[in-house]
């Protein structure tokens, strides 16, 4: 099982940001973190590399299930998606898996969340690649 989902899309970086942003947020999910790892490892190591940003997606009643069924699931939230510019005018917009990271986890209210959960995100990115 792979421990996310990903599709290439032919558009800029910043098109293709906005695009999984938006149908992030038509599903429910709203964006409560945002790394940008480019300009971090610029300013703490004097590094360059491609744009890559980390977003930290929340749906706050899928959450709030979560918590309740689980309280240190929060050591898993939020959903992380990335957007990583793969050059030549593409970009790859990848999800992380829930049901990967819930393998860890042994309580069966999580499994049928994480089943829920898997099914929508694995849906954006199929939905972006189109």
């Amino acid at each position: 099982m792979n421990y996310y989902f990903t599709t290439i899309l032919n558009c800029s970086f910043a098109e293709a940001e906005s695009k999984a942003l938006a149908a992030l947020k038509e599903k429910g999910f709203g964006l409560i973190s945002e790394i940008d790892m480019r300009q971090k490892l610029n300013e703490k190591l004097g590094v360059e590399m491609k744009e890559y940003k980390i977003l930290g997606m929340c749906n706050p009643g899928f959450a709030y299930k979560a918590l309740q069924a689980e309280e240190k699931i929060g050591t898993m939230l939020p959903c992380n998606v990335l957007v990583i510019d793969k050059g030549n005018g593409t970009t790859e917009v990848s999800a992380v898996n829930p049901m990967a990271s819930m393998m860890a986890i042994e309580n069966p209210a999580l499994g049928e969340l994480a089943i829920e959960v898997t099914g929508i995100l694995q849906g954006i990115i199929v939905s972006l690649g189109k």
